[in-house]
């Protein structure tokens, strides 16, 4: 597995570099066929409401690409908490493949084929669902005052068809809540979110007919 660290105003050093390499044992271990562990350390700006160092982990496959972010007092605790959680979501993987090989389990795709009745989801209004696909955000702002504590980030990604089973593995294994994809089943653009426990929503855009 490549190891690969890159700063930005910030320095590198040796020692950091071999601690990173140390702590990459455990992940060749967990999976043995992991191509690339990837290191990016940026220093807070002055502006920021935290001080210290940003680490962001992207583990490459072969399967879907895992991320973690951190920030820290600096570059080797913001790493030790990201780090953390790459393992976590690494056993979460493992588990969650295990689990699909016992007996009585529904996967997700059979559960949203009967439109959830054997599982603890209730749709969401379609507000919510064109506020989670559109990425709208209401935001007050004062006209008279240019600064806003409200940040929105905006990010386009291509279009992947996929099963909702694979859609909750993507999601879990960036750590976000929701993950947008086109569902293969039905070729419609669609979110699953993440409820309480190991429980799952799904929501779908229609034409409106």
């Amino acid at each position: 597995m490549d190891v690969n660290i890159r700063g930005k105003n910030v320095g590198i050093t040796d020692r950091f570099e071999n601690y990173v390499e140390s702590k990459t044992e455990k992940v060749e271990g967990l999976l043995p066929r992991a191509q690339a562990f990837e290191v990016r350390v940026s220093r807070q700006s002055d502006r920021s409401p935290q001080n210290g160092d940003h680490v962001e982990i992207t583990l490459i496959g072969p399967g879907p690409v895992i991320r973690a972010e951190s920030a820290g007092g600096d570059k080797y605790s913001a790493f030790d908490i990201a780090y953390g959680r790459v393992l976590e979501r690494i056993r979460r993987m493992k588990d969650k493949r295990q689990d699909r090989r016992g007996r009585g389990r529904i996967s997700l795709a059979d559960a949203a084929a009967s439109d959830f009745e054997t599982i603890d989801v209730t749709p969401a209004p379609l507000e919510v669902l064109e506020a989670v696909a559109t990425g709208e955000v209401p935001v007050v702002q004062d006209e008279e005052q240019d600064y806003s504590p409200v940040v929105i980030r905006t990010k386009e990604f291509p279009a992947e068809r996929m099963t909702t089973e694979d859609a909750v593995d993507r999601m879990e294994l960036v750590g976000h809540d929701f993950f947008l994809f086109i569902a293969e089943e039905t070729g419609r653009p669609s979110v699953v979110y993440r409820r309480k426990g190991w429980n799952y929503g799904v929501i779908s855009l229609t034409d409106g007919e």
